[in-house]
């Protein structure tokens, strides 16, 4: 069996970390996983250009995905700590950078890791 080089091995990560996010708010439709497919794809070309951003892929799917739902759906995903206000999105920080996590920008808090929403919100927790 072949092993799966470095790159392919963060594309399948990322792809799971976000499908996992997706899966917590539930918003894991068919055509919303369609884009987290576009993104894996779109990433794998950016990272064959620029291979010292393999480290960089979750954060960077999270926020394709994030982007191409507020163009079709509206803000995903919703910040769960601010009870009052307008509803708002959570952001990806760092922007480019490893161990990426979903902060509040408002609230100044870290919400939760990319692919950990479901911890963070009380939805379906993983073992």
């Amino acid at each position: 069996m072949e092993s799966l080089s470095p790159l392919e091995k963060a594309l399948h990560a990322a792809r799971a970390l976000v499908l996992a996010d997706l899966v917590a708010g539930d918003v894991a439709e068919a055509d919303v996983v369609s884009l987290v497919e576009d993104s894996v794809t779109q990433r794998r070309w950016w990272v064959e250009q620029w291979p010292d951003g393999v480290e960089f892929v979750a954060g960077l799917v999270a926020q394709d995905v994030q982007d191409a739902l507020l163009e079709r759906y509206g803000r995903w995903p919703l910040c769960p700590v601010c009870g009052s206000g307008d509803p708002h999105a959570l952001d990806v920080e760092p922007e480019l950078g490893p161990d990426p996590y979903w902060v509040c920008s408002k609230a100044g808090v870290k919400v939760a890791a990319v692919g950990s929403l479901g911890w963070a919100t009380g939805g379906m927790q993983s073992s």
